[in-house]
């Protein structure tokens, strides 16, 4: 997709020289970045998909405001080892009015003899994988702050220049964050198994935590290791002469959208338990606890009726 969106720029008449602008903050494996193409700015440069874009579109020759959440930090270093004087970083905390008044104002001055062609939405941000009544609400919050405040806000400060370019607007979503971290998942576990209030935990129980925090893990392995696919959707959608509304990078996951929109409840049901969810219930929902009604408990059992298990008939 991205050498044909390439053809599509050159073909159009437009070269390189407008800014793309990048934005990233990394949190947790995960991070925003800024980026400005013939200008384009990108939320997502630290790390993953937004670092190897911006060092993408700078070797086809574009300008990339990239920003960061540490201009120290080990994804900043490696851009600047690797890409060419055009691409510039910008510290930027999407949780931070101040900092993204400061990524706009810079991205103006940077844009003002080359034009912003693109934003690239690319913030993600995530800290528990829990039920609701185990999270707190301040990770609801800090979520929404990176993930669609922080990012409107933005948005909505380069849309003059965007309109003005005829420009895109591309943003990038994912159900769950990087696991290049293992052992900061177990650590969030930890702390979130010693803040519960002890009646919550027994009612839940600690095993139905473990068990979610497995089954999370287990699915984020499944993730490929190659980001070209999502690096070269970004690319096609800012540079193609006719870009898709909606992709779907990576092997597979056109049809896991096309179950999950168009196929009954029962059978996406059917479909995640058997190739991503193992159920298990809270401690205080299983069968034959306190408080449990016969009826409430061959409801809940999958299998009121099971008869002899192999174990039990040997």
């Amino acid at each position: 997709m991205g050498g044909k969106a390439a053809e599509d720029w050159v073909s159009r008449g437009l070269d390189p020289v407008w800014t793309l602008m990048i934005l990233e903050l990394s949190q947790a494996g995960l991070g925003h970045s800024g980026s400005s193409l013939a200008a384009l700015p990108w939320p997502g440069c630290d790390s993953g998909f937004g670092k190897e874009t911006a060092k993408k579109l700078d070797a086809m020759g574009f300008t990339v405001l990239a920003t960061v959440l540490e201009l120290d930090g080990p994804g900043a270093l490696e851009l600047r080892a690797c890409c060419s004087p055009r691409l510039r970083l910008l510290q930027l905390d999407l949780t931070k009015p101040a900092d993204i008044s400061r990524a706009l104002e810079f991205t103006k001055a940077h844009t003002t003899s080359t034009g912003l062609w693109g934003l690239v939405n690319n913030a993600g941000h995530n800290n528990v994988v829990a039920d609701v009544e185990l999270s707190p609400v301040a990770t609801f919050r800090s979520c929404m702050e990176v993930n669609f405040f922080g990012a409107l806000e933005l948005t909505k400060g380069l849309l003059p220049l965007l309109r003005r370019s005829r420009g895109r607007i591309v943003t990038v979503g994912s159900p769950a964050e990087s696991v290049q971290n293992v052992g900061q998942w177990e650590q969030r576990k930890q702390l979130l198994l010693a803040s519960l209030p002890r009646e919550l935990l027994q009612a839940y129980g600690e095993d139905y935590i473990e068990h979610l925090h497995g089954q999370f893990l287990h699915s984020l392995r499944l993730a490929l290791p190659d980001l070209s696919p999502v690096v070269d959707a970004i690319t096609d959608a800012l540079l193609a002469a006719q870009p898709r509304r909606r992709y779907y990078p990576g092997r597979g996951l056109g049809l896991m959208y096309f179950i999950h929109y168009y196929l009954p409840e029962g059978l996406r049901r059917r479909f995640l338990q058997t190739f991503f969810i193992n159920h298990c219930l809270p401690r205080a929902l299983r069968p034959g606890q306190p408080g449990s009604t016969p009826a409430q408990d061959a409801a809940l059992d999958p299998d009121p009726n099971p008869g002899s298990s192999p174990m039990t008939a040997q």
